[in-house]
């Protein structure tokens, strides 16, 4: 009988779907990057043959990116046609769009962030894993930032910015607590990722339960494989549910966007690039993304991110990169 589940990293077990999933994952970007080798559509073609649950993976992971093999060939192709090389008006309309930032509230920039009341924080692509008070492990994301709040009557985190991904330590007295905003998150003897991105603020469960509330709604209860996203304030919460081999998949350098807001995407994959990330039309903010991003080429990845929507990606400088749609 053939195994449903294979040994991982840290002696864990992956079922045969994560697996394939996974492979799937590592195929769709390997398209991406080299859209014109036919070695890599032959490499595609064959293993999607192997079996049903093969073409399923592929199936799932290519409707997640929001395209088929052939489109992202297309789109990547379109996005290095678009590309262009710095000029004197490039440096001119750089110059122009970072001076009027401050006047349309539009610049993202990942590195500023509430330090002086921050216990633990992580600089631009870097990730770090920290053992809290209680036993907890937070892992941080890049430009990442928390504020302890523990005591004999209480054990929990403010998310100051960034994304953490959380393997909470069991105590039947005192439930950990994340909070962020208008939200906090509740947990006790859970697995689950936060993130706080342009004020929007998500939650995803990896394992257990978990009680999301606001000042002005009751907990919703999350269990494995749901997460929640709220705006300023906790408003207009979002819910769904998703693999939850996608959750944090950060801390293997891939972002997983599902009809995210693209504000919220562009400023999570900011937190890997240098410098500031400037969106230049707050048109692009509002769209919906969906893909998956590799962040071993941020640059290329904002690019990915972006393209759906028409806008283009430019670094004026080594500490300015442009989102715009000129």
């Amino acid at each position: 009988m053939q195994a449903d589940s294979q040994p991982v990293a840290g002696g864990e077990l992956m079922s045969e779907a994560d697996r394939l999933t996974d492979e799937a994952i590592a195929l769709v970007i390997r398209l991406q990057n080299d859209p014109d080798n036919p070695v890599v559509d032959d490499v595609i073609r064959l293993w999607r043959a192997r079996s049903a649950a093969h073409e399923q993976a592929w199936t799932r992971v290519a409707r997640i990116h929001g395209a088929s093999g052939k489109i992202l060939a297309e789109q990547r192709r379109a996005a290095q046609r678009a590309r262009s090389g710095l000029s004197r008006r490039n440096l001119v309309v750089g110059g122009l769009l970072a001076a009027g930032a401050g006047a349309t509230g539009s610049l993202i920039v990942p590195g500023m962030i509430a330090r002086a009341r921050a216990d633990v924080a992580t600089g631009t692509a870097e990730t770090r894993k920290v053992a809290l008070p209680d036993g907890t492990t937070a892992t941080l994301g890049p430009d990442s930032a928390l504020a302890f709040a523990f005591s004999p009557e209480r054990r929990g985190v403010e998310l100051l910015s960034g994304m953490a991904f959380f393997d909470v330590a069991r105590d039947t007295e005192r439930p950990f607590r994340v909070a962020a905003g208008a939200v906090t998150a509740s947990a006790r003897e859970t697995a689950f990722e936060a993130g706080l991105e342009a004020s929007i603020f998500s939650v995803a469960v990896d394992r257990g339960t978990l009680a999301v509330s606001t000042a002005a709604a009751p907990a919703d209860q999350l269990t494995a494989g749901e997460w929640m996203s709220f705006g300023p304030d906790g408003s207009g919460p979002e819910r769904g549910t998703r693999d939850v081999s996608q959750i944090a998949a950060w801390r293997d350098n891939l972002v997983i966007a599902q009809r995210e807001v693209a504000t919220a995407l562009i400023a999570r994959i900011a937190r890997w690039i240098p410098g500031r990330v400037l969106v230049a039309d707050p048109f692009i903010g509002q769209e919906r993304i969906s893909g998956i991003f590799d962040l071993n080429d941020p640059v290329r990845a904002l690019e990915a991110a972006v393209q759906p929507t028409g806008a283009r990606v430019r670094q004026i400088a080594s500490f300015l990169t442009v989102v715009s749609y000129f």
